[in-house]
């Protein structure tokens, strides 16, 4: 892989400078000619571009560049690219936010990050409910090629991600982290599938960037700022899945969320921006008729056949009539909920006069492996959505 130009490394250089955030790095290079000047300059000019003096001193002593080159090469041999912000490749809604990083680190197609997205979030520790619903509808709005962007943590974004895959579908993950540092560890398989399926990896953190507390709020930004909406599925009130929803209406972007229980607490974020205004979602469609015209017209130009993923709403009405259904798979089916589970002892009390023991276990095996419904630890079952 070729050594990046004196422009990327210039800015890579300054992204890598101690001291240095976003907004001063973007104010500093406009002042100047091309990027790269940044290395010619004397110590007065740089202190003259309201640099603090170790900030100065590191730039003109070379260490910035030093840096540059030397996580260049890291990058390079991670198969992965550096996208600065005076690339071609660099998203244009991105531009936008307020303090743009610098510098975004990107595994896979860097090509994704300028398509229409919409940034689903949730909470870690999420409902079954919440956890299909939030599968479901990225499935859905991803077989409509609108780009599913999260931050691959437990929990909902992990749904998220499995829904656009589902679908078979490019989905881009914003890590808190390094683009070689997975986490949560137990999520290396999903990333590897993100990859595999021609989707990206993307951190405006350096190489070998630990999960640090403070780096996951400052992500938020770039989940919502890369994304024309961000979709809330369960949060409770003190979730960080509040940063992001603030930050896309500082960003305004459009805000829809998944009304949920309210004596849930995980309800308690999207109940509460559905009354400050969100948009109210329940289908794949309360997104679509939202989406600005040109972007709907962009996404059915790309469009192909796929749509026949969708998922198969009003279903849940008939199961009984289902011919695809034997007797005792129906039977059982109709006394599981998708939106709390249902354990073993339960569901064989409450068919106790209608089937044997071993029939509900039959038909149980029968459902999960047709995907109707999952299995949860302690032997609980939820219908799928």
């Amino acid at each position: 892989m070729p050594g990046l130009d004196e422009n990327r490394l210039a800015w890579l250089g300054l992204a890598l400078t101690p001291g240095l955030g976003p907004k001063r790095i973007l104010d500093a290079v406009k002042q100047l000619k091309t990027p790269s000047q940044i290395f010619e300059l004397p110590l007065t000019a740089l202190e003259g571009l309201k640099f603090p003096a170790a900030v100065a001193q590191f730039i003109f002593d070379g260490k910035a560049r030093q840096a540059a080159e030397e996580e260049s090469e890291r990058v390079a041999a991670q198969g992965a690219a550096i996208v600065s912000f005076g690339c071609p490749d660099y998203p244009g809604r991105l531009k936008e936010i307020y303090d743009p990083p610098p510098v975004l680190w990107v595994r896979g197609d860097a090509h994704l990050l300028s398509r229409p997205a919409i940034a689903v979030v949730g909470t870690r520790h999420p409902t079954p409910y919440g956890s299909g619903v939030a599968e479901m509808l990225a499935r859905d709005l991803a077989v409509r090629r609108l780009l599913i962007v999260s931050g691959m943590a437990r929990g909902i974004d992990s749904c998220a991600h499995k829904g656009a895959l589902a679908a078979r579908m490019p989905t881009v993950a914003v890590w808190g982290t390094g683009i070689d540092v997975v986490y949560p560890k137990e999520n290396k398989k999903l990333a590897e599938e993100i990859l595999a399926l021609g989707g990206a990896i993307v951190s405006e953190l350096p190489m070998g960037s630990f999960p640090a507390p403070q780096n996951f709020p400052r992500r938020n930004r770039i989940l919502s700022g890369l994304s024309i909406a961000v979709l809330v599925v369960e949060a409770s009130e003190n979730s960080g899945t509040r940063v992001t929803a603030r930050c896309a209406a500082e960003q305004n972007r459009d805000l829809f969320a998944v009304p949920g229980n309210v004596t849930n607490k995980g309800s308690w974020t999207p109940n509460t921006l559905i009354k400050q205004g969100a948009k109210l979602v329940a289908t794949w469609e309360d997104v679509w008729e939202d989406l600005p015209s040109q972007v709907r017209l962009e996404l059915e130009d790309g469009a192909t056949a796929e749509s026949s993923a969708e998922s198969k709403t009003g279903t849940q009405a008939s199961l009984l009539l289902d011919p695809a259904l034997r007797a005792e798979e129906a039977m059982v089916l109709d006394v599981l909920r998708a939106d709390e589970s249902r354990q073993m002892d339960e569901i064989l009390e409450l068919l106790e006069t209608q089937l044997t023991s071993s029939e509900v276990f039959t038909a149980l095996f029968e459902l999960e492996i047709a995907g109707r419904i999952r299995s949860l630890p302690g032997k609980n079952y939820v219908r799928t959505i």
